[in-house]
């Protein structure tokens, strides 16, 4: 077993270059403005982090005890070095975590530029951190809603392996979910993959439905993904980025193939700050400075090498120490991250209000004050200024800014370079309608189109019908159903049909409720004047029968047809006519609730029947009105034998008739 070896910076990065140079541009204009800090010089101390989290933790307990080997002159003796009172930097989130969980318990204000993690707005976790760039919590929110708003509804998502990608994709899914947006496939990636995970993850997009892929990644994973995609000629796609690569100008000089023409996503607010670009490009003070890293920095910038160099490199003409930056063109001299060194300008300028109010500033500073990590700290958190730009600068108490972002297009030009055209603006602060604006008309998309590109696994279901989701599959996945008769959907994408009114039926489209027409048997009707004349003519012959019993009511024949239980059918049967009417003719409340009523009783009434004469044993008790007498009747009369004793069971049983006459005969 070996002990790995040390991490080396293996090249130049000219953009962590263009930071220090931000934050000396700042430094310098503070020590030359008398309203601020008079009196007092600021001083700094740059290191290279490489991006690497052990060795940002490595300089950040280095600048929080002071433990460094310091060279001074031999007359001079050696002093110890100044504990710094606040740290500037750190250009991605995982580094930044890992120097503010350390330097935490310190209270050493570490103010960040880059940093965009949600996780850092965690007090508890990292009690000095503050940042002069939005958390991105708000850009993921952002992202949702701009994709919400465009009609996706079904996307691709692809992120960086580290706590910046990660944390960003975390927030977006939970938003995403609940604009009603589902995720095909969410896949991480990372610039060191082995082949076979690239591969993988190309296959991934390949075999994927939706045309929409959202980003989070940082601007080296997408600088080898693009050439990936290249290889793989992976077009066609709409890219909706984060600020990690969207106004990135190494990304756009990759996108040879057109990969990512029309991408659009979120960027940091353009910003100016008058003398700065002039102040980064001046390398001439450079020359003249103690830093070790001057003859990479010069050789890499002018494509050129020292005599005394240890570059490997052959056929380079060799440097002059005059050379002139004028004609070169590389990422040095892109000046598209000047929003970024303009928070790296804010956060120099935050600690230096916060110092000049715990110093008493006014005329003069008071040297005495013992200056504390922990109260410059508390100070940084409560400013609250304006740049000379006009930039107000403010942290909440979570120590992040206003969340406000550029929404960036990438429009291909006529040679062949990406243009980044502002098309419109995301302010987190302002009212829910009213956080997104866009221009529409100014918007180019994929493969140089005007039309908004589609993405949805399903269309939407239009009125008349509802959704039934797929088994198996996300929420954005559905069949569209045929609403059932007497039930609507008015509005697209229902979930469920409405029942109509008992009063209302659907129409023939399903769409809207329609009052039930009423249709009923009329007088005017052939049907219904045959009806009704068969009724009147049923009627009117009972009455007639009914007049005629009334006429001979004393006669034998009626009376022994018991007249009473006659005249009571012969009404019923009237009645049962005349009920007819009520179903003919424009039903109305009285009529429909007295048809079924009237007819069900006076129906009962005519099929009711009452025996004239009721038998029991030993004994007849038929009803006075129905006696008569036996003359009259000429009802046979059996009169039993005198009983003797011995056949008293043989008549046994034998029922007992006796009628006695009404005038008592």
């Amino acid at each position: 077993m070996q002990k790995p070896l040390p991490l080396e910076c293996t090249s130049v990065n000219f953009r962590g270059f263009q930071f220090a140079q931000a934050m000396i541009f700042a430094i310098e204009e503070i020590n030359n403005n008398t309203d601020l800090l008079p009196g007092i010089s600021l001083g700094h101390k740059i290191y290279d982090n490489c991006d690497s989290i052990t060795r940002s933790v490595k300089v950040a307990l280095t600048l929080a005890n002071g433990n460094e080997v310091v060279s001074a002159p031999t007359e001079a003796p050696c002093t110890r070095p100044a504990e710094v009172q606040a740290i500037i930097g750190g250009t991605s989130s995982s580094p930044c975590m890992a120097m503010a969980a350390v330097i935490g318990p310190f209270h050493l204000p570490l103010v960040g530029n880059l940093a965009v993690c949600a996780c850092l707005s965690d007090k508890t976790k990292y009690p000095s951190f503050l940042r002069t760039i939005p958390s991105a919590h708000y850009r993921s929110i952002a992202v949702a809603q701009l994709v919400k708003h465009f009609g996706w509804t079904w996307v691709g998502a692809i992120r960086s392996n580290n706590d910046y990608g990660n944390n960003g994709m975390a927030t977006f899914t939970e938003s995403a979910q609940q604009l009603g947006i589902c995720l095909e496939y969410s896949v991480s990636f990372f610039r060191t993959d082995s082949s076979a995970k690239i591969k993988m993850t190309i296959d991934i997009i390949k075999a994927s439905t939706s045309k929409v892929i959202v980003a989070f990644l940082s601007a080296l994973d997408m600088d080898v993904l693009i050439d990936v995609l290249s290889y793989h000629n992976v077009t066609g796609y709409q890219w909706v980025g984060s600020e990690g690569w969207i106004f990135d100008s190494q990304s756009a000089e990759k996108n040879k193939h057109h990969i990512l023409d029309g991408a659009i996503g979120l960027s940091i607010p353009k910003a100016h700050v008058s003398g700065m670009t002039e102040f980064i490009l001046d390398v001439k003070p450079l020359n003249s400075s103690s830093n070790e890293l001057f003859t990479e920095f010069w050789e890499t910038l002018f494509n050129c090498k020292f005599k005394q160099s240890n570059s490997s490199a052959e056929n380079q003409r060799e440097c002059t120490e005059h050379e002139d930056l004028t004609g070169v063109q590389n990422s040095f001299t892109d000046m598209s991250y000047m929003p970024l060194f303009n928070n790296v300008y804010k956060g120099v300028y935050a600690v230096a209000h916060a110092l000049h109010i715990i110093l008493g500033c006014n005329k003069t500073c008071d040297y005495k004050v013992q200056l504390d990590p922990l109260m410059i700290l508390q100070h940084i958190r409560k400013i609250n200024f304006k740049t000379k730009e006009g930039d107000e600068v403010y942290f909440n108490e979570n120590g992040d800014p206003a969340a406000k972002y550029e929404i960036i297009n990438w429009q291909p030009t006529e040679n062949g370079i990406v243009d980044f055209v502002t098309v419109g603006l995301y302010d987190a602060y302002l009212l829910a309608d009213k956080q997104l604006s866009l221009q529409h008309k100014s918007l180019i998309w994929a493969q140089n189109s005007k039309q908004v590109p589609m993405s949805v696994c399903s269309e939407k279901c239009p009125p008349a019908t509802r959704k039934s989701l797929q088994k198996g599959k996300p929420i954005c996945c559905y069949d569209c159903i045929r609403c059932p008769e007497g039930e609507i959907s008015n509005m697209t994408d229902s979930v469920t049909c409405e029942r109509c009114h008992p009063e209302s039926w659907s129409n023939d489209r399903r769409d809207a409720c329609v009052k039930k027409e009423a249709e009923f048997l009329s007088y005017e009707e052939i049907m219904g004047v045959l009806l009704t004349a068969a009724a009147l003519f049923g009627t009117c012959m009972t009455a007639v029968v009914a007049a005629i019993f009334f006429r001979y009511r004393t006669t034998p024949i009626v009376r022994a047809n018991n007249s009473e239980l006659s005249f009571l059918l012969l009404f019923s049967l009237t009645l049962c006519f005349l009920c007819s009417l009520t179903f003919i003719g424009r039903p109305s409340e009285w009529s429909c609730m007295l048809r079924h009523t009237a007819f069900g009783i006076t129906f009962v009434l005519s099929l009711f029947k009452i025996h004239p004469i009721v038998v029991t044993k030993g004994n007849l008790k038929p009803p006075l009105s129905a006696l008569t007498s036996v003359r009259d009747l000429q009802l046979p009369i059996a009169v039993p034998e005198k009983q003797s004793p011995g056949n008293h069971n043989r008549n046994q049983g034998l029922a007992t008739l006796i009628v006695t006459g009404v005038d008592g005969k």
